[in-house]
C-alpha cells in the first residue's frame, strides 16, 4: 500500500494505460489493511484526488473487484476477485498434494497447520487446515506476514538464499519485542535452522502464538514450500520436539512426492 503521491505514468505510448492498471492494483491493496473504505479514504492513502479514486473504485466495481455497500457508501472487495483468488488456489497442484499430509498433521498435533510458500520477503499461507482445538488465533487477513516473523519463513528463507536475501533487502520491522530485528541475528537463525533441520517462532508476530515449520525441498535441493503448525505458546513450545518431528516427516514426504 502506497502513503505518498501516485508517481506520473510513464512516457511513451500506452503510458497512461498502465499508469491506469497500477493505480488499480493500489486501490486493491487498500483493502489488505481495511475491511471497507471511502472514496476520501483511498484518496488519502493513495495520494490523489477523489474524483480520481472515484473513478477507480467506479471501474473496479464495474468488473466485480469491489462492490459498494448501500447502506454506507463505503467499497469492499467483491465476489468477482474473491472468485480469481479460488482459481489460484485451485489450480496450485503443490497444495493438492500436501492436502491429505497436512491432514495428518493437523490430527497428530491438533494444531492449525498450514502449507506455505515465499512470495518476495513475505511468506504467504497457501493452505491452512484449523486447529481442531477450537482455539482460533489466526485471521484470514493472515495470509502474508513478513517472513522473519514466522517458522515457515524461516524454514523457507534457510535452504533458499533468494528468499532469505529478499528478507535481507527489505529489512527487519519488528511486529514483537521478540521478533529478528537485524541481518546479524538473521543469518545466525537460519545457520540454526540449517542445523536442526525445523525452525521455530515464538510471539514472533504475535504474541503469545507460537508455530514450527520445516521445508519442502525440491530436485535442486531449495525450499519451495514449507509445512508448519501453529498455536497457542504452551501448546507448541511445550511439545516442540514431537511437534518438530511432524512436521519433518509431512515436509518430507511431500519433497519426495514432488521429485525431491
Amino acid at each position: 500500500m502506497r502513503q505518498g503521491p501516485v508517481t506520473p505514468p510513464p512516457a511513451g505510448a500506452g503510458g497512461g494505460t498502465l499508469h491506469s492498471v497500477t493505480s488499480a492494483l493500489d486501490v486493491l491493496d487498500c483493502f489488505t489493511t481495511s475491511e471497507d473504505l471511502g472514496v476520501t479514504d483511498v484518496a488519502r492513502r493513495l495520494g490523489v484526488a477523489k474524483s480520481t479514486a472515484h473513478r477507480l473504485l467506479s471501474t473496479l466495481s464495474s468488473r466485480g473487484m469491489v462492490e459498494r455497500v448501500a447502506a454506507t457508501g463505503h467499497y469492499r472487495l467483491g465476489l468477482h476477485l474473491w472468485e480469481l483468488g479460488q482459481l489460484v488456489q485451485d489450480r496450485e497442484p503443490l497444495r493438492h498434494l500436501a492436502l491429505p499430509l497436512l491432514e495428518e498433521v493437523r490430527l497428530r498435533t491438533r494444531q492449525t497447520a498450514h502449507l506455505s510458500i515465499a512470495d518476495g520477503p513475505d511468506v504467504v499461507f497457501v493452505e491452512r487446515l484449523p486447529s481442531l482445538s477450537g482455539i482460533a488465533l489466526l485471521g484470514e487477513r493472515h495470509r502474508r506476514v513478513p517472513l522473519h516473523s514466522t517458522s515457515a519463513g524461516k524454514a523457507l528463507a534457510a535452504f533458499n538464499a533468494d528468499v532469505s536475501r529478499a528478507r535481507v533487502a527489505a529489512g527487519f520491522p519488528r511486529l514483537t519485542d521478540r521478533t529478528i530485528a537485524s541481518a546479524e541475528a538473521w543469518e545466525d537463525c537460519l545457520a540454526d535452522v540449517r542445523r536442526r533441520g525445523s525452525a521455530a517462532s515464538d510471539s514472533e508476530n504475535l504474541v503469545g502464538l507460537a508455530s514450527v515449520a520445516a521445508p519442502v525441498i525440491d530436485t535442486s535441493g531449495v525450499a519451495v514450500a514449507a509445512v508448519s503448525v501453529a498455536g497457542p505458546t504452551s501448546d507448541v513450545i511445550d511439545h516442540l520436539d514431537r511437534h518438530s518431528r511432524v512436521v519433518m516427516i509431512a515436509a518430507a514426504r511431500l519433497s519426495q512426492r514432488i521429485g525431491g
